[in-house]
């Protein structure tokens, strides 16, 4: 028997890999009369991504799927998948085509569609959506486009579990469904997992992890359209994540300042952590800028009612708000926290109630948003509602985003998934009654008939 021509062994080989043979490509673009089989790919003309057919399993029953990795990272590359719910059995019988209403399609030869594109969904008219060609761009987003250069589809509106600088995430639903970052269900599997990352429905400014429906953790509320991170040595940059309004809706992206040659990346892990990652070419692996939630006391309600988590600490650990002790002191001793805590004397309306300046917090959860109010009609609308258990004032810079130039949070009832943080958070102030010896705030009030008196600096209650 006549031994294999020698490009039959080096596919063989190619294919014993994490992912598919680079054994040929067909440049940067994917045309019409072309279809990218298994074996092929696309790459894009500086070398940095590949689209093509790739399967995780390094065991087992492979399943394929159709996505675009970083090429020249050897392992946990894949930023977007194509058919992640529609596994491929059988690479060999699967292509990705032009269909003849100039979508792309993903199909195996029995006719079964494993995944298509929608350029009608992304409202381009007939007369616009001819002929054209698909293009692997530079950034990693995978654009579909017409004859006559329109945009009819990209890889960067429909995010996986990855988002790269450049890409945006639609945190607000006014037209559009808002999008989330879904993670894989395991490192050998695409499909989409238990987590999920995105904004809140009610409140754009707030991100969350989620564990299925779940809230798993929760970021601080943003008060600037554009937040320009630390200086991080590893990418010798900063990083800085912004908001954007395009259409009418509102996107949260992420990059660095140009020129960078850093791999950034932001992750929605299927351990349920949301990680900002770089890739470390001298260890060859990724290393984690930040991981969140870091600790089990930044899940999200861990600490329970009117407890908070204290990052500031060696050890990083729940505690109860000044005022306050635990419900089960037997629990919280062997760090179950769930339960929260309980004042130690009860608020009685009208009669000496001040307010206890927590700085640095992240503010708690499910707080009403009272716009463009100042800081004196902020605190008035706290102190004239006898249900009011603490309020937040920001001036913002989101004005042209939600019409907002400040903002005043109201809680009403038990205050859930509070923290206190280093080098960031705002001034939370927590309603209280008849603390005896110093208190340290910013500004306590008393009502006396229609009238509000402020106290600055240290305080004496008797």
């Amino acid at each position: 028997m006549d031994p294999p021509p020698i490009h039959t062994i080096i596919c063989l080989v190619c294919w014993s890999f994490w992912l598919f043979p680079f054994c040929a490509s067909s440049g940067s673009r994917l045309l019409p009369d072309k279809p990218l089989s298994a074996g092929s790919t696309i790459t894009s003309d500086d070398g940095t991504f590949a689209l093509g057919f790739f399967s995780p399993s390094s065991s087992g029953t492979k399943h394929y799927y159709v996505g675009i990795w970083y090429k020249n990272i050897p392992k946990d590359n894949v930023v977007w998948v194509a058919n992640r719910a529609m596994p491929i059995a059988d690479p060999s019988s699967a292509t990705l085509a032009f269909t003849n209403g100039s979508n792309l399609a993903l199909s195996d030869t029995n006719g079964q569609l494993l995944w298509m594109t929608n350029i009608s969904a992304a409202g381009n008219s007939s007369s616009e959506a001819t002929g054209g060609e698909a293009t692997l761009d530079n950034n990693g987003n995978f654009i579909l486009r017409s004859s006559q250069g329109i945009i009819l589809w990209q890889s960067f509106d429909y995010p996986t579990d990855t988002l790269l600088p450049g890409m945006n995430l639609r945190i607000t639903h006014k037209t559009h469904a808002l999008q989330r970052l879904v993670s894989w269900r395991n490192t050998q599997d695409p499909s989409p997992g238990n987590f999920s990352y995105g904004a809140h429905p009610a409140e754009f400014l707030r991100r969350f992890s989620w564990n299925g429906s779940t809230p798993y953790w929760r970021s601080p509320a943003w008060n600037n359209y554009l937040l320009v991170g630390r200086y991080v040595e590893s990418v010798k940059s900063t990083i800085h994540f912004t908001l954007n309004t395009i259409d009418d809706e509102v996107y949260i992206s992420f990059g660095l300042p140009e020129p960078s040659v850093s791999l950034v990346l932001l992750k929605m892990d299927y351990s349920g952590k949301m990680k900002l990652r770089t890739w470390n070419s001298n260890m060859s692996k990724w290393t984690d800028l930040r991981s969140e939630p870091k600790q089990e006391c930044n899940k999200f309600g861990y600490c329970g009612p009117f407890g908070y988590c204290d990052n500031t600490q060696p050890i990083v650990t729940c505690k109860c708000i000044d005022g306050f002790e635990p419900n089960n002191k037997q629990d919280w001793t062997a760090h179950r926290f769930s339960q929260g805590c309980h004042r130690m004397e009860a608020l009685r309306c009208g009669q000496q109630d001040g307010f206890l300046n927590l700085p640095s917090m992240k503010v708690p959860h499910e707080s009403l948003h009272v716009k463009n109010i100042s800081l004196d009609e902020c605190i008035a609308e706290c102190t004239s509602n006898c249900s009011c258990t603490a309020y937040a004032f920001a001036n913002t810079s989101t004005k042209d985003i939600n019409g907002d130039e400040t903002r005043c949070l109201l809680w009403n009832g038990d205050l859930i998934d509070t923290e206190k943080l280093i080098g960031q958070g705002q001034n939370l102030y927590i309603r209280v009654h008849g603390l005896s010896g110093t208190v340290y705030c910013l500004c306590f009030s008393a009502c006396v008939g229609r009238y509000t008196l402020y106290f600055m600096g240290t305080v004496e209650l008797q």
